[in-house]
């Protein structure tokens, strides 16, 4: 569902334009197409909205941003004139079960937990014919690597300081049967802009329910925060924990632990779970530290610390954090990282626009050609047949893959919604169409090249001024061959390295998150996946 934040909306009118008829792309197969075009009004979402005319209470203002599945805008209480943020969700887009149960539980979620000064807080719901208006508290202080870089000293106790506000968190989530699944740095926002505004987490998306002991085995999350375990499919609310850890190694030094020029590369260090203290200015911080790091990234979520236990840990639990400063190359390194994010969710918004699959339609007729015995479902020896007279030529073990993968309800045979995901994934596996048309986007002058200036002027729409360090640091890790600009395939290996493909596209990102377990099981690095817990 997202948040309610102040980002700037700023778009050029041709890159608002959408295909028309536009589809989500259909998934696995719960993601069943629930209504036509001109039927949102034949379901509701929310099962105890505030009201249905949200005009009531509220009106309306600015955009502040968009979504996957709608728009925030600025919103004013008609009684009290306290401004919030208004997340408007349109039902034509809630195309599935899926999308709708992911809105509805978010709302749930945030409803069951207790107010708490460091959660958004969410006011009213509302619910008419054509769109879901969520009301939530506005965060109007930025994120949290921007203000730590724009602070000018930055230490190892402010590091403690921000740690313990995310650990609470997780703690208070945790005791109240709520597993985040998302922790990462852009999920945290300042209240305001005064310099003691509280720090505040903004979005459970993928938050769920959980009951102590409970497995589950949807990966889901963002690749440079996942636990081992996630990636095996077989994990708990120690997840949590673990994206916590990910957090406090990029405050102190700037960087992600676990990464890898791919997204496979970066899975594979996640399982490894070797820690590198060896990089500037890990020598000089405390043992403390690195000891809290060590025993939140633990590999085996059996021996990793609680969140009650990180927050007893010496380096939490007193105030004694060294007060030195970690240096203008941390700040620098969060930085560029904040940026890097900016830069690829200006592509996401472009992937988003064309993951459209009006060709969904054809792919059902087509899944109806393969099931000969017409009993809707098609065996590995009818997918083998069937994906060879539609060109795709898969060989046998990665065949057996595909149908593990997109078997969700392990009956040995795809579905039609399962054979959908498959056909989409072997399609956009092979050509990357909607790539193609994130790096047209960025490349305007159509030299075949992403130039400096090109890149200074995506960064600058994001409504801040980006300097020239900044620029250049990014030139260096994305312009692999030094030529002075960014070709398609630097674009693509930059894309594909540690990206929320949920941001284009929820579907989108549960089939790339399938595609990346295939890989490693083919590879091995799955093969003790049912060990660990």
């Amino acid at each position: 569902m997202g948040n309610c934040c102040v980002t700037p909306a700023k778009r050029k009118e041709k890159n608002k334009k959408r295909r028309k008829n536009y589809k989500p792309s259909s998934f696995f197969a719960n993601f069943t197409t629930l209504t036509s075009p001109n039927s949102a009004e034949s379901f509701f979402v929310l099962q105890h909205p505030t009201g249905h005319d949200i005009k009531q209470g509220y009106s309306l203002g600015k955009e502040l941003g968009r979504g996957e599945f709608g728009i925030t805008y600025l919103c004013t209480d008609l009684k009290t004139g306290e401004n919030f943020g208004c997340k408007s969700i349109s039902k034509r887009k809630l195309r599935t079960a899926v999308d709708i149960e992911d809105v509805r539980r978010e709302v749930e979620i945030m409803k069951h937990l207790p107010k708490h000064p460091n959660i958004v807080t969410l006011r009213d719901t509302y619910e008419d014919d054509n769109a879901v208006h969520i009301v939530m508290e506005l965060c109007e202080g930025g994120e949290l690597f921007d203000r730590i870089v724009a602070r000018g000293h930055y230490t190892e106790r402010a590091a403690a300081s921000i740690m313990r506000t995310i650990v609470e968190i997780v703690q208070m989530c945790h005791s109240h049967g709520v597993m985040h699944r998302d922790l990462k740095p852009e999920n945290f926002l300042f209240g305001n802009k005064k310099e003691t505004a509280p720090l505040k987490a903004i979005d459970f998306g993928l938050s769920v329910f959980f009951q102590p002991g409970q497995i589950f085995s949807e990966i889901v999350g963002s690749p440079y925060y996942m636990a081992p375990e996630v990636l095996k499919r077989n994990y708990g609310s120690e997840v949590d924990v673990w994206s916590a850890g990910v957090i406090l190694y990029i405050l102190i030094c700037g960087v992600p632990p676990f990464w890898a020029e791919t997204e496979q590369g970066v899975a594979q260090a996640i399982i490894r779970s070797v820690i590198n203290f060896k990089r500037d200015p890990w020598p000089k911080v405390s043992d403390n530290v690195k000891d809290l790091v060590k025993k939140m990234l633990e590999p085996d979520p059996k021996s990793r610390l609680t969140a009650q236990q990180v927050l007893e840990h010496p380096w939490l639990n007193s105030k004694k954090a060294p007060n030195v400063p970690l240096g203008d190359i941390v700040k620098s390194r969060l930085k560029q990282f904040s940026v890097m994010n900016k830069l690829k969710k200006q592509a996401l918004r472009v992937v988003a626009e064309h993951l459209s699959v009006e060709e969904v339609a054809g792919i059902r007729q087509d899944f109806h050609m393969i099931d000969t015995n017409n009993n809707g479902k098609i065996n590995l020896d009818e997918l083998r047949i069937g994906l060879q007279k539609l060109g795709h030529q898969v060989n046998d073990a990665d065949l057996q893959n595909l149908m593990e993968s997109a078997d969700v309800d392990r009956d040995g045979t795809l579905d039609c919604g399962e054979f959908v995901a498959v056909t989409l994934h072997l399609k956009r596996m092979a050509n990357d169409e909607h790539l193609h048309k994130a790096f047209e986007f960025f490349d305007n002058n159509r030299t075949g090249y992403i130039e400096v200036e090109e890149l200074c002027q995506v960064l600058s729409d994001e409504g801040e001024i980006i300097n020239d360090e900044v620029i250049n640091a990014i030139m260096h890790d994305v312009d692999m061959d030094k030529d002075g600009r960014i070709s398609y395939e630097e674009f693509v290996i930059m894309m594909k390295t540690g990206t929320d493909w949920r941001k284009a596209s929820r579907q989108y990102s549960r089939e790339r998150f399938n595609d990346l377990s295939m890989k490693l099981m083919k590879d091995g690095s799955l093969q003790l996946a049912g060990e660990g817990r």
